[in-house]
């Protein structure tokens, strides 16, 4: 972790950041606005991290302000609040960007609006003043807490002036490694229900923040104890203590919980106490895979924070679909009906189409890589149709899969099972990877050839027999046009 700085001297600012700051300090001084830089900017100059963020205060209209500093700034404004107004400026060509929000009267007045003490700390911007930690306005002993590596609220009302700030002090201490105080523990447990009515772009916001983070697994433990999770998803209540059959180690809230965990294990987050090297050895692994869980889906989220989404809500919909058939403890429909939730939960928090539909394709078909093949390997078929089927979320299923195994076995895993479910999902990777026409045949016929050599009408027949086609091809079965020819007589016959 960052040591804090506590010397006398100029605070350590990233290059760019300075310049940046140096063009807004002539920028607010040509127009004689009064200027603090305030919150985490401040916290991370005093831990001696670098961040793209910056945050200033003024004492003037916030949007007028920042509209006019992205002219000056060659920058792109962004109303952010109009209601508590803060604009943002974003300068692309400086990869940061400023955020601007208005105080009245005193510095010391706005720092007493503001959640943590590590926030509630400011510097007065003056033009050619670079920041020196002797004049850092401290009003609730900010450093002291970033000392103690601790989160503490300002007051005791400061979940009641805005509820997300319940999340983001969760986020905030997982994303620093720093601990919640006890009194500020006790304001959020009180306080936990009134996230129900915060924007759903601003829960958004913070949970994929939090969930991009290593570790994010015993955060939602966390949220738990703190009665935070369930306030979140109240669709989650009824998973708790709904019992499991016999190879599963936890009942079906708790097995959520932890498929996050194990998830993060498999992807070489975080570790999990429940498992080690050995079983992690037989994982598959590589850059290729790395750069696909990395890869941005939308503003904010990743492949990888999605499927941490999708592995804590592909059993939500266990409890209200459990049933005993001959003895045996079923979930039927239970994956169809959980795509639905998801879907629900996230249109609630304002997640993007893209987003919304790759994470019910993962909890509508979490359950898919197991059916592939019951003994040995996939046949290319069985791959071919998997891949089609599940599109763009068929390489993160495969991880789900394996995390859900790890989190229903624990400390029960057998290993030679688990050596075989990762043979199995390194034999399909490899044919999706290196054998690319399992995935996307190339196109010998298509639809026109069809109809004119056959001499079809449009209509379904044409596309069943193309798809029929192209699973041939990806089985390796055809390779020509001669064959593919052959190969539709064939179907028409067996169709009359």
């Amino acid at each position: 972790m960052p040591s804090l700085v506590m010397e006398d001297k100029k605070l350590p600012i990233e290059s760019a950041a300075s310049r940046v700051l140096n063009e807004i300090s002539r920028f607010l001084a040509a127009k004689d606005v009064p200027a603090c830089i305030v919150g985490g900017f401040v916290r991370d100059m005093l831990m001696g991290r670098t961040t793209a963020d910056i945050d200033i205060a003024v004492s003037a209209d916030a949007l007028e302000v920042a509209s006019q500093a992205a002219i000056a700034l060659d920058g792109k404004f962004v109303l952010l609040d109009d209601v508590n107004p803060t604009g943002r400026v974003v300068l692309p060509d400086e990869k940061i960007q400023v955020d601007f929000t208005s105080f009245k009267g005193d510095i010391l007045e706005d720092l007493a609006r503001r959640d943590f003490t590590i926030d509630a700390m400011a510097i007065e911007l003056k033009e050619g003043v670079v920041p020196d930690i002797k004049n850092i306005i401290d009003p609730y002993d900010g450093q002291a807490d970033l000392r103690h590596h601790t989160v503490r609220a300002v007051n005791d009302n400061i979940f009641r002036d805005d509820a997300v700030r319940l999340l983001r002090g969760v986020r905030l201490a997982a994303e620093l490694d720093f601990t919640i105080d006890n009194h500020t523990e006790k304001l959020i447990s009180r306080d936990g229900s009134l996230i129900g009515g915060v924007a759903g772009e601003r829960i958004r916001e913070e949970l994929l923040r939090l969930l991009a983070l290593p570790g994010a697994g015993p955060r939602l433990f966390h949220l738990d104890k703190l009665g935070l999770l369930t306030a979140l998803f109240p669709e989650l209540v009824a998973s708790r203590g709904v019992e499991q059959p016999k190879e599963h180690a936890w009942d079906v809230f708790e097995h959520s919980l932890q498929t996050v965990a194990a998830l993060e294990f498999i992807l070489r987050e975080s570790p999990w106490e429940y498992a080690g090297k050995e079983a992690l050895d037989f994982v598959p692994w590589s850059e290729r895979l790395v750069k696909h869980f990395d890869r941005e889906i939308s503003s904010g989220s990743t492949g990888g924070s999605l499927l941490k989404l999708a592995a804590l809500f592909h059993d939500i919909a266990k409890p209200q679909t459990k049933a005993i058939q001959d003895g045996r403890t079923r979930f039927l429909g239970h994956a169809d009906i959980g795509a639905d939730t998801t879907s629900a939960i996230m249109a609630r928090l304002r997640f993007s189409k893209r987003e919304i539909q790759l994470v019910e394709l993962l909890v509508k078909y979490h359950l898919r890589p197991t059916q592939m093949s019951h003994e040995g390997m996939p046949t290319d078929r069985a791959i071919y149709r998997y891949f089609r089927d599940t599109g763009e979320a068929g390489i993160d299923l495969l991880y789900l899969c394996l995390a859900d195994h790890l989190a229903a076995r624990a400390s029960a895993l057998d290993l030679d099972e688990w050596r075989e479910h990762c043979r199995m999902t390194e034999y399909v990777l490899d044919k999706h990877f290196v054998v690319k026409d399992t995935a996307a045949p190339p196109k010998i016929l298509d639809g026109h050839d069809i109809m004119s050599i056959f001499n079809l009408e449009p209509g379904p027949k044409v596309g069943k027999l193309l798809e029929e086609l192209r699973e041939a091809q990806a089985a390796g079965e055809i390779s020509t046009r001669e064959e593919a020819m052959a190969y539709i007589k064939r179907l028409l016959s067996e169709m009359k």
